[in-house]
Protein backbone atom coordinates (compact mmCIF):
# COMPACT_ATOMS: atom_id res chain seq x y z
CA UNK A 1 0.00 0.00 0.00
CA UNK A 2 0.87 3.38 -0.81
CA UNK A 3 0.92 5.85 1.97
CA UNK A 4 1.08 10.06 1.96
CA UNK A 5 2.69 11.65 4.83
CA UNK A 6 0.59 14.03 6.80
CA UNK A 7 2.24 16.96 5.17
CA UNK A 8 0.34 16.19 2.01
CA UNK A 9 -3.31 16.68 1.28
CA UNK A 10 -5.79 14.11 3.44
CA UNK A 11 -6.55 10.88 2.12
CA UNK A 12 -10.10 11.33 4.14
CA UNK A 13 -12.76 13.40 5.02
CA UNK A 14 -14.27 13.55 8.45
CA UNK A 15 -18.29 13.91 9.33
CA UNK A 16 -20.00 13.94 12.28
CA UNK A 17 -23.52 12.43 11.34
CA UNK A 18 -27.14 13.15 12.80
CA UNK A 19 -29.80 11.50 12.32
CA UNK A 20 -30.74 8.21 9.95
CA UNK A 21 -31.33 7.88 6.26
CA UNK A 22 -32.48 10.75 3.93
CA UNK A 23 -32.64 12.89 6.82
CA UNK A 24 -28.91 12.09 8.41
CA UNK A 25 -27.33 15.87 8.32
CA UNK A 26 -23.67 15.78 7.55
CA UNK A 27 -21.25 17.91 8.73
CA UNK A 28 -17.50 18.30 7.90
CA UNK A 29 -15.53 18.74 10.92
CA UNK A 30 -11.80 17.53 10.46
CA UNK A 31 -9.51 15.24 7.89
CA UNK A 32 -7.16 12.21 8.12
CA UNK A 33 -4.20 10.95 6.99
CA UNK A 34 -2.85 7.49 6.57
CA UNK A 35 0.00 6.54 9.06
CA UNK A 36 3.29 6.38 7.25
CA UNK A 37 2.80 1.91 7.88
CA UNK A 38 -0.80 2.80 6.25
CA UNK A 39 -2.11 0.86 9.52
CA UNK A 40 -4.17 3.87 11.04
CA UNK A 41 -4.64 7.19 10.58
CA UNK A 42 -3.48 10.59 11.63
CA UNK A 43 -7.07 12.71 12.34
CA UNK A 44 -7.24 16.63 12.81
CA UNK A 45 -10.74 17.25 13.89
CA UNK A 46 -11.85 21.32 13.30
CA UNK A 47 -15.12 21.10 15.44
CA UNK A 48 -15.20 18.71 18.41
CA UNK A 49 -18.79 16.91 18.39
CA UNK A 50 -21.59 16.58 21.47
CA UNK A 51 -23.83 13.94 19.64
CA UNK A 52 -24.12 12.21 16.30
CA UNK A 53 -21.59 9.69 14.81
CA UNK A 54 -17.92 10.15 13.14
CA UNK A 55 -17.95 8.76 9.97
CA UNK A 56 -14.28 9.03 7.52
CA UNK A 57 -14.98 8.61 3.97
CA UNK A 58 -11.99 9.01 1.16
CA UNK A 59 -11.60 12.39 0.31
CA UNK A 60 -13.08 13.83 -3.10
CA UNK A 61 -10.77 15.32 -6.19
CA UNK A 62 -10.99 19.10 -5.72
CA UNK A 63 -12.75 19.34 -8.77
CA UNK A 64 -15.89 17.11 -7.19
CA UNK A 65 -16.26 18.64 -4.68
CA UNK A 66 -16.39 21.89 -6.10
CA UNK A 67 -19.02 20.97 -8.16
CA UNK A 68 -21.40 19.30 -5.70
CA UNK A 69 -20.95 15.75 -6.23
Amino acid sequence: MTTKSKSSSPSHTVYVVEGEGDRAFWTKVGSAWFHDDGEGFNIRLTALPIDGRLIIRKAKAKSDQEMGR
